[in-house]
This record gives structure tokens, C-alpha cells and sequence, in this order.
């Protein structure tokens, strides 16, 4: 019986729970598997270790937006935006900004 990629992760996460690489990992895993819900727990717990990991805003945003939770998921974008012009990463911001603007 092989492990699967999610629990090699949790695995990790186990070990060191501040593992920002393994906690997307996990996160990605379970947007995969069509788990939103879990999902967004893991890129929130994500940025509340990892203020600047810019992918878990975008993609916590768009997990929360397949949950239909609209106000969380324009609050996550907005706060990536922030985080983005912080670290002058024009390229996510941008994205960021265009996911923001979709929701209105």
C-alpha cells in the first residue's frame, strides 16, 4: 500500500507544523481532492505563520470563493494585495488584484 502525497505532508507538518512548503503542499493536496473546506483552514493556518507566503492569499481566496464564503475570500485577496505591494511583487499583486476585481 503506497502513502499518498497529503499524508506525507501531514507527516511533516507533525514533525514541524511551521513548515510554510509543507503546509501548501497540504493545502494544494486537498484543493485537489476537492476539500475547500479543509483547504482554507490550512492556507489560513499557512499565513498566520507565514504572513508573506504570497500564494497561500490567492489560492485561500479562491478555496473560500469555491465555498461561496465571498466577504472571506475578498478579505484574503485584499490582504494578499497588501502583502504583494509590501514585497513589491508586481506579477502576484496584479493577479491578486484582477481576482479581487472579479468578485466586486
Amino acid at each position: 500500500m503506497s502513502v499518498s502525497r497529503l499524508e506525507i505532508l501531514k507527516q511533516l507538518l507533525s514533525q514541524n507544523p511551521k513548515d510554510s512548503f509543507a503546509r501548501y503542499g497540504a493545502a494544494m493536496e486537498l484543493v485537489r481532492e476537492g476539500d475547500f473546506e479543509r483547504a482554507a483552514a490550512e492556507f489560513s493556518a499557512l499565513i498566520e505563520n507565514d504572513a508573506g507566503y504570497i500564494a497561500a492569499y490567492f489560492h485561500g481566496g479562491q478555496a473560500l470563493e469555491k465555498l461561496g464564503r465571498m466577504d472571506e475570500a475578498r478579505a484574503m485577496y485584499t490582504a494578499g494585495v497588501e502583502v504583494c505591494t509590501r514585497a513589491g511583487n508586481v506579477h502576484a499583486r496584479s493577479g491578486m488584484q484582477a481576482a479581487l476585481d472579479l468578485l466586486g
